[in-house]
């Protein structure tokens, strides 16, 4: 609690970077969602150093099981039907993960939060229309309209990222929307407005930093969202397409190989798992630091 002159008021904007990493690394969870983010990070940007061409096809050597389990030598975790390696597909496949799962939040975070801000503080026939907008968004299942507007539109890496960033805004625009319904009945701002202050001003200088972090938290788990959903339509065909290597797409092409080489869908899949929990172990443990209900003295 902060007390300016007569005026108090919760700051809820996030505590200092110190104090955060502070309690961040203090939890088991965290510690271990952030090592297992780090590692996929490392292992795309390193795929072009470690490991080999992921479209190279050698069909002498297709269907090879991992070399610990008496395959091919250097193939660590096997090859595919065409003969490619499968750890250089995964490797090069979080790339693709990675950039659209970032992406497409950065773009759902932007507009979302440009709409929440307008309908909670502007209100009005303006906010109220947002608002039904997102309501009838919301009554379409996410992946029915992502794969109408994928089909829509084609698929394409390019494509892909504006669809999810397109159908991801409502759950930023209805927290935004909620904390800006509080916050502008605040001293802090009904104050501001009595001085002459614009409303931009307002909002950049007393509303954002307030909404900060649960537009971070929120942001950082719709990221493992956006990786599910990627893996989906690239599974249906409608996403990243080949022979750009997909980890959806990956676990689709072996998926008529499970008896003879589990190998071939059992570690794409493997990876979306891993990547998904440790980004969520990550998102939960940004939610207990930088929500200022759930902030220890």
């Amino acid at each position: 609690m902060t007390t300016r002159g007569s005026v108090a008021f919760v700051d809820r904007r996030p505590p200092s970077v110190v104090a955060s990493a502070r309690a961040f690394f203090g939890s088991p969870t965290g510690s271990a969602g952030a090592l297992v983010v780090a590692v996929v990070i490392a292992l795309a940007a390193t795929a072009g150093w470690i490991t080999s061409d992921p479209t190279s096809q050698d069909l002498a050597v297709a269907l090879q099981p991992p070399s610990w389990l008496g395959g091919q030598a250097g193939g660590l975790l096997g090859t595919d039907n065409l003969g490619r390696d499968i750890f250089s597909r995964i490797a090069y496949g979080a790339r693709i993960s990675l950039l659209i799962g970032v992406s497409a939040v950065a773009l759902a975070g932007a507009i979302g939060t440009l709409l929440g801000l307008v309908s909670g503080f502007k209100g009005g026939w303006l906010g109220t229309a947002i608002m039904r907008l997102a309501d009838f968004q919301l009554s379409v299942p996410f992946l029915v309209l992502a794969i109408a507007l994928v089909g829509a539109v084609g698929p394409s890496l390019a494509n892909l990222i504006v669809v999810l960033g397109i159908t991801g805004w409502v759950p930023y625009a209805r927290v935004v929307r909620s904390e800006v319904l509080s916050l502008r009945e605040r001293e802090f701002v009904l104050a501001a407005r009595a001085v002459g202050v614009p409303d931009w001003r307002i909002i950049i200088t007393h509303l954002r930093p307030n909404i900060t972090a649960s537009v971070i938290v929120l942001a950082s788990l719709e990221v493992a969202r956006m990786i599910i959903s990627e893996a989906s339509l690239s599974f249906l065909g409608l996403g990243v397409q080949p022979p750009t290597p997909s980890w959806g797409g990956m676990v689709a092409d072996g998926r008529n190989y499970l008896e003879s080489a589990w190998w071939l869908s059992t570690f794409p899949g493997l990876a979306i798992a891993l990547t998904v929990l440790g980004v969520n172990l990550l998102g939960d443990r940004l939610r207990d630091v930088l929500d200022p209900a759930l902030r220890r003295s």
